[in-house]
């Protein structure tokens, strides 16, 4: 069976930190990533989202022509996720949809820490959407823009460890999830910074196929 992981996005080296972290998380599956290269360079809010929907929906439908067994879409946003699940030939998840689902699964009370203020409204709105408003405890903004998790992942990672630490400290939280695919290189390191347990969404995006193969 194949899975494909479709990055919303047009930054290829993304593409390569998604799958490297999904094939990791479920060893044994065939999983390989597709790149929507008319998207825009970066998804940071609901502009980019709207932006990136059309190429998306493009590239999930090739997918669906082509055998693809699953889906994800690669954007902690759940890009064009509800059009793309209604259309495709195959099941698509969204990362953030299968992180908030498995803190949920797991009674645990998340806070995300993510990019820049402007996904805040988009990542609550997901939340509420999907019924898990309860469990989540606050949408929290590091401040690194999305290409800098490529560009300086050391800077980066400081940034989003203090406001995670920050989630630990206020929010009363069993949990923390990573509110960006691109965090995915740097998962490990915030993992042996905090305290709490730490979800990758491409982790739990990547398990969630087991149940489908």
């Amino acid at each position: 069976m194949s899975f494909v992981f479709v990055n919303p996005n047009s930054t290829e080296a993304m593409t390569k930190t998604i799958v490297a972290a999904a094939r990791a998380a479920a060893p044994g599956l065939h999983i390989t990533g597709r790149t929507s290269y008319a998207g825009p360079p970066a998804i940071q809010g609901a502009a980019d989202g709207e932006a990136a929907t059309p190429p998306l929906l493009a590239v999930v439908d090739a997918l669906g022509a082509e055998g693809a067994d699953g889906v994800a879409i690669g954007c902690f946003d759940d890009t064009g996720l509800d059009v793309a699940a209604r259309r495709a030939r195959c099941p698509v998840i969204g990362i953030g949809q299968a992180a908030f689902h498995l803190a949920a699964l797991r009674s645990w009370r998340f806070s995300v820490v993510t990019t820049l203020p402007v996904s805040l409204p988009v990542i609550e709105g997901n939340i509420a959407r999907y019924g898990l408003a309860e469990h989540c405890a606050k949408v929290r903004a590091s401040g690194v823009p999305v290409l800098a998790l490529e560009s300086d992942p050391d800077a980066a990672l400081t940034r989003i460890v203090e406001e995670a630490q920050r989630a630990e400290a206020e929010d009363g939280v069993d949990c923390v999830i990573l509110g960006c695919a691109g965090m995915s290189a740097l998962t490990r390191r915030a993992r042996a910074a905090l305290g709490c347990p730490v979800i990758d969404p491409v982790e739990a995006a990547a398990r969630c196929f087991r149940f489908i193969a």
